[in-house]
């Protein structure tokens, strides 16, 4: 199984097929910079993209990227994506845990809607948990990017 992670692609035994995505992220390639969260899908921290559609890793079976574009937050950063800017100037992350997906899940919005209304951020973020509260500071920063 071939799978493009970042730009560059890998073959993937066939036996992790029905692994999710996240742990092949974590343990194959010792990608730790997606983060486990909540094992559910309920609160983004495992956000990637997957041809450029923002993706729960953690429960995405990796057999399902096979042949398409996955993209993690340091696939972002080698990008120099804007959002990262604006992140730090916002200074956005308290503990930082939620932000790599929080940040995958505010570039795949902008990508899809250049420029989103305060309206269309809440609700393209609205799965994404952040424990520390920082959710006005996410929401100035994709207004501002």
């Amino acid at each position: 199984m071939r799978v493009t992670l970042n730009g560059t692609t890998f073959d993937v035994a066939e036996g992790f097929r029905n692994t999710p995505l996240l742990w092949v992220l974590r343990e194959s390639f010792r990608m730790t910079d997606t983060k486990f969260g909540c094992g559910t899908g309920q609160c983004g921290a495992c956000t990637v993209h997957v041809d450029g559609m923002a993706r729960r890793s953690c429960v995405l079976p990796t057999g399902e990227v096979e042949n398409k574009q996955v993209t993690t937050i340091k696939g972002l950063a080698a990008q120099n994506h804007p959002l990262l800017d604006v992140w730090e100037k916002h200074q956005v992350p308290q503990c930082g845990y939620c932000q790599p997906g929080q940040i995958m899940a505010a570039a795949a919005l902008i990508a899809k809607i250049p420029n989103p209304s305060s309206e269309d951020v809440d609700t393209a973020m609205s799965g994404n948990i952040c424990r520390c509260g920082t959710y006005p500071r996410i929401k100035r920063a994709i207004l501002e990017r």
